[in-house]
């Protein structure tokens, strides 16, 4: 099958998952009820597209700068950076009314994912070598888990519920201002990825080659963790660590395009990480008692990676 082929039928299959997912929850949809559907099924939607394509693009841009299957948005700390913001705001807000745990605890866990999206941007400056910098933010993101752990201790009943629940990752519950940052962070990330897709291709083929080809390696490096600390920053701020799209989406739009040139792969990223955040999403209220996004994207993401390694193996 053509990779344009492949590419319309994935478009239906997001549009039909889509469709399941508006429809699946707790009680059927009537007239009457089209609120359920406006107000809490259509924005639990989009931001499930929004999270899926977001963390997408910037699994593909990292496994290109890093040269890893593996590479994840949240390697670089990001979302441990969010984690101890999250955590913070819990320890700091003690009595204040439960209404507020929710609006406190994203602003604090967004500051968090910009300020360790800062220090990676002031990092890339300073360090060539990419593996290097690889290490250096799994040592982030170590350091900030850990301080994160220590400040839940501190916690009060009502705000360790809150933040558990933002942990285990959830895409219902956001506003449309929320969505709209979201978006607006995602749609930075792309022109970001857009303008840096040709060096992207050339650092494919090592550091040293991209230098001898003219290109501004660390230009490239700089512009694409730009992309995904932005994308990963506000989507974990809203919606928690969801992890496991971002490793397997641009693996599945590499299969599915055919090819490895990401003028193409970037764009075909937020398709198949629309998918696999929607079906996570529908899973999630199929079940019984409804589970976390994160525990359903847990469930489709790891025998895709088992995969990965096995055929790089």
């Amino acid at each position: 099958m053509k990779a344009g082929w492949k590419i319309a039928a994935a478009a239906t299959l997001l549009v039909i998952l889509a469709g399941l997912d508006l429809l699946a929850g707790g009680g059927a949809i009537s007239i009457p009820d089209n609120l359920i559907l406006l107000r809490l099924r259509l924005p639990r939607l989009l931001t499930a597209l929004i999270a899926g394509a977001a963390l997408s693009l910037s699994g593909a841009q990292l496994q290109a700068v890093f040269r890893n299957p593996l590479a994840d948005p949240h390697i670089m700390g990001i979302s441990a950076g969010a984690g101890l913001g999250a955590a913070a705001a819990v320890v700091l807000l003690g009595a204040v009314p439960a209404l507020f745990y929710g609006m406190s605890l994203t602003a604090a866990a967004f500051a968090g994912a910009v300020i360790v999206s800062a220090l990676v941007m002031l990092i890339s400056r300073r360090v060539e070598s990419a593996p290097v910098l690889l290490i250096s933010g799994v040592m982030i993101g170590f350091v900030l888990s850990a301080a994160s752990s220590v400040l839940q201790y501190s916690a009060g009943e009502e705000g360790l519920r809150v933040f558990y629940s933002w942990l285990a990752g959830r895409f219902e519950g956001n506003t449309a201002a929320a969505i709209g940052i979201m978006a607006g962070a995602l749609a930075l990330g792309l022109i970001l990825s857009l303008i840096n897709h040709k060096g992207l291709d050339i650092i494919l083929f090592g550091d040293d080659y991209a230098a001898l080809a003219g290109t501004s390696v660390r230009r490239v490096r700089l512009l694409s963790l730009a992309s995904a600390c932005i994308a990963t920053g506000a989507v974990t701020a809203f919606c928690g660590p969801i992890g496991f799209v971002g490793i397997v989406a641009p693996h599945l739009a590499r299969a599915l395009t055919g090819t490895s040139v990401h003028k193409v792969i970037l764009p075909a990223s937020l398709l198949t990480g629309g998918i696999i955040a929607v079906t996570a999403d529908f899973l999630s209220r199929v079940f019984p008692v409804p589970l976390p996004a994160g525990s359903t994207m847990a469930f489709i993401g790891i025998p895709f990676i088992l995969y990965i390694l096995l055929r790089h193996d």
